[in-house]
C-alpha cells in the first residue's frame, strides 16, 4: 500500500501536508505551521494525527507543535542539529537517518543554508520529497543562517534524486521565483514553458505544487549554478559553482 499526501493552505502562504500510510492508518503532519488548518485537514480526510515531522526551527513551521501534541499525543520528529531551538521533539534525526510512518520509510537529507540544521524527508518508494524551505518550485529558501557552499552542496544532493520525484515545498512562491529566474536566464525554453504554466495555475487559483524535480532541474537557476550561461550572466565564467550560487542567491534577495 502507498503513501497518500493531502495538501492544504496554512497561514498566509505556507503549504500544509498530511502524510497518510494506507497500510496502518498512521498520519503525520509535515511541519506544524497552524493548528486550525491541520485540524481542518484531519476532519476533512477522516485521518487521526499520530506523528509530526519537523524540518527546521522557524516559527511558521513549528508554532502548532505544543497544541497538536497535547491534543493527539503524537510523536514529534525533528532535526538533531536544532533540538535546542524546537520545543517538544521526541525523536532527533540527522543526515542519513530513516524515519518510519507505519510501513512507509523516509530518508533524512541534511540541507543547511536556510537554517543550519534544516532537513528534508524523502520517501523513496513513491518518490515524494518534502523539501520545506530548502527547495522551492523555481527557487530555494533565503540563506538566513548558512553559507553558500554548504547550501549548494545540499541542493546538489537533492538534484541527484530521480527526475520523477514529486516535490512538496513549504511555500507558494513560484510565480515570483519564475519572474526572477527569467530575469537571469531569459533564453531557457524549459523555464519559459514552466513560467507560462505557473501563471496559468495561479490565475486559476490553483497551487503550483507538487512539481516534478526533473522539470525544476531544467528551469530552476539555483539547481543550475554550474551551468555556463548562469556563470556568464554574473561575469563568473570558470569560477566555482558555489560562487555562482551565491551570486544567484544575492540577486534574488535584491530582486
Amino acid at each position: 500500500m502507498a503513501l497518500v499526501v493531502d495538501v492544504f493552505s496554512a497561514r498566509t502562504d505556507n503549504f500544509g501536508y498530511l502524510l497518510h500510510d494506507q497500510a496502518t492508518g498512521k498520519t503525520a503532519a509535515l511541519d506544524a505551521p497552524e493548528a486550525n488548518a491541520i485540524r481542518d485537514a484531519l476532519e476533512r480526510t477522516g485521518w487521526t494525527l499520530t506523528d509530526i515531522f519537523i524540518t527546521h526551527h522557524h516559527i511558521d513551521h513549528v508554532e502548532a507543535i505544543a497544541e497538536l501534541k497535547a491534543a493527539f499525543g503524537c510523536r514529534v520528529v525533528g532535526p538533531r542539529a536544532e533540538a535546542d531551538k524546537i520545543d517538544g521533539l521526541d525523536e532527533l534525526v540527522g543526515d542519513g537517518d530513516t524515519v518510519t510512518l507505519g510501513e512507509t520509510s523516509f530518508k533524512i537529507i541534511a540541507t543547511p543554508g536556510h537554517t543550519l540544521g534544516h532537513i528534508v524527508y524523502f520517501e523513496p518508494f513513491g518518490k515524494h520529497l518534502f523539501s520545506a524551505d530548502a527547495l522551492f518550485s523555481l527557487g530555494v529558501g533565503r540563506m538566513f543562517e548558512g553559507t553558500p557552499r554548504p547550501m549548494w552542496e545540499g541542493v546538489k544532493r537533492l538534484r541527484e534524486l530521480p527526475d520523477d520525484t514529486l516535490v512538496y515545498c513549504g511555500h507558494e512562491y513560484t510565480q515570483s521565483n519564475a519572474k526572477f529566474a527569467l530575469s537571469i536566464d531569459p533564453h531557457n525554453r524549459a523555464l519559459q514553458q514552466r513560467a507560462d504554466l505557473v501563471n496559468s495555475l495561479r490565475n486559476g487559483g490553483k497551487p503550483t505544487i507538487p512539481f516534478e524535480l526533473g522539470e525544476d532541474k531544467r528551469a530552476n537557476p539555483f539547481l543550475r549554478a554550474d551551468a555556463p550561461e548562469l556563470a556568464a550572466h554574473y561575469g563568473l565564467e570558470g569560477k566555482d559553482p558555489a560562487e555562482v550560487f551565491a551570486a544567484i542567491r544575492k540577486g534574488k534577495d535584491n530582486f
